[in-house]
């Protein structure tokens, strides 16, 4: 995986975390979303890039 690719996904990665943790929890669980899952979503969306 070349370089560029892999900044990236870090990127989109950081991104992802930053932007649920963000959210308070009642906004999370709207979303369906745990708090204790943001890291597994955000890996799983980077890894779709």
């Amino acid at each position: 995986m070349n370089l560029r690719k892999t900044f990236k996904k870090w990127s989109a990665y950081q991104q992802t975390v930053r932007e649920l943790n963000a959210l308070g929890n009642r906004e999370l669980s709207d979303l369906g979303i745990a708090r204790s899952d943001i890291q597994r979503i955000a890996r799983d969306h980077a890894s779709s890039i």
